[in-house]
């Protein structure tokens, strides 16, 4: 089968001047509308001097600093409909209309599997299909290792696009071989007016999907391309192991 990117989490970044991390606590984020009243928290809020965070069961996040707002959720095995964050990110910012918003991040993160027992595939993927061969590559006591910094010029906005190897334990505590990708897609507010930037600001959120799927077309129809033939017919073992460990755990390798 054709291997296919793993979409795991969507993050939205609002950045903005003097943020004041105090204003973020679940009462405000329940009493101003931004999320729903009956949302339970999944532990106890951070307040700390220049960070807050409030985490709900659903495993939405949402943490404030003093330049940005950044807005996360897990959006694996999940449509469309069920991705809230875009909305919570348009209510958060009318809360706060006399913020000073600066720029919008729309960033996707998604990962493809790999075999069990073969560690080095990733290493493998990056260093042989996306970097040209070399006597560059063999200088060292261990095989060399690397990761990518991509940017794409789009038509609305570039996408930062680095790719990484990484590997995914799952409650058994089995350690499955991944190559990351997390994409970001930045854009300016320009206008001089906060009314106006509350406006673009908008824009830009409401056009999430098709960042979304932008970022899909390049991994899944160009990188994934390289991808070498025996590494792409991974068993249903990925797809059925991803399925039954639903607290997988994404920690990054040393590269």
């Amino acid at each position: 089968m054709n291997q296919q990117l793993v979409l795991q989490d969507l993050v939205i970044v609002i950045a903005a001047k003097n943020h004041k991390t105090s204003l973020l606590n679940a009462d405000f984020l329940k009493c101003s509308g931004i999320v729903p009243s009956d949302w339970e928290l999944a532990r106890q809020p951070v307040n700390a001097s220049n960070v807050a965070q409030v985490m709900f069961s659903n495993g939405i996040a949402i943490t404030a600093e003093p330049q940005r707002i950044i807005l996360a959720q897990p959006i694996k095995d999940i449509d469309g409909e069920s991705i809230l964050i875009p909305e919570i990110a348009r209510k958060y910012a009318r809360a706060l209309p006399n913020m000073e918003f600066e720029a919008v991040g729309i960033n996707p993160r998604g990962y493809i599997p790999l075999p069990t027992g073969e560690q080095d595939t990733a290493r493998q993927y990056i260093t042989q299909n996306l970097l040209s061969p070399g006597a560059w590559q063999s200088e060292g006591e261990e095989p060399m290792r690397a990761s990518l910094n991509l940017v794409y010029k789009l038509q609305r906005s570039p996408l930062y696009l680095s790719i990484t190897e990484a590997a995914l334990r799952s409650d058994d505590e089995t350690i499955n071989p991944i190559v990351i990708f997390n994409g970001s897609f930045s854009y300016e507010l320009s206008s001089e007016d906060n009314a106006e930037k509350l406006q673009q600001l908008d824009s830009v959120i409401n056009n999430w999907q098709a960042d979304l799927d932008a970022y899909k077309n390049i991994v899944n129809n160009k990188l994934l391309a390289q991808f070498p033939q025996q590494v792409s017919a991974v068993e249903e073992y990925n797809l059925e192991t991803n399925k039954n460990t639903e607290t997988n755990n994404l920690f990054a390798m040393s590269v």
